[in-house]
């Protein structure tokens, strides 16, 4: 009986030690929004590729909860790796990387599961930093060089084209597998 009591105050202590010391998910500070968070995994040695495309200072926040995962940033291919990107976090712990303002969107990122081990999961926490300074001499603000004031798009309709993008090219696919399937 005294074991048992002393196991259920030990797992009390414990759960209060949580609550009085928080986790490392904790310590962002508090101009930062929450946008996404994305876990997934991936094999040893294989790529995992996700689209950015908010606008903004961006930090992206990836931990290994499992193996170890690296990151991989670039605003010139959708497809970064270890050959081809801006920016990278290859530690053995927590990846943090800031996607600059002036990045080009979408930037791809690029998620490589290190060979060390068969596989390896991850989390991404990405957020908006809001303390990020507006540029006042932001030439995008102004007309064009030719006199016409360029079109911009607001943020749900870039999404929604690229979602109806997404689902055509899933669909072409498709059918490209069945007339194969029929020819061969």
């Amino acid at each position: 009986m005294f074991c048992c009591g002393a196991l259920v105050l030990y797992l009390i202590l414990s759960q209060a030690g949580g609550l009085l010391h928080p986790s490392e998910d904790d310590s962002v500070p508090e101009e930062w929004m929450l946008l996404h968070v994305v876990q997934g995994h991936i094999g040893a040695g294989n790529y995992s590729y996700l689209r950015l495309s908010h606008d903004g200072r961006i930090v992206l926040h990836m931990r290994s909860l499992k193996g170890d995962a690296d990151l991989y940033v670039s605003d010139k291919t959708l497809q970064p790796s270890f050959d081809t990107y801006k920016l990278q976090s290859t530690t053995c712990g927590q990846d943090v990387v800031v996607v600059p303002e002036d990045f080009l969107r979408p930037v791809g990122i690029g998620i490589y599961g290190h060979p060390s081990h068969m596989e390896s999961e991850f989390e991404i926490r990405v957020f908006y930093d809001q303390t990020a300074p507006k540029d006042l001499f932001d030439e995008s603000s102004y007309p064009s060089d030719d006199g016409q004031e360029e079109q911009k798009f607001p943020q749900g309709m870039e999404e929604d084209f690229q979602e109806e993008e997404s689902i055509f090219w899933t669909i072409l696919i498709g059918l490209l597998k069945i007339i194969v399937e029929i020819l061969f």
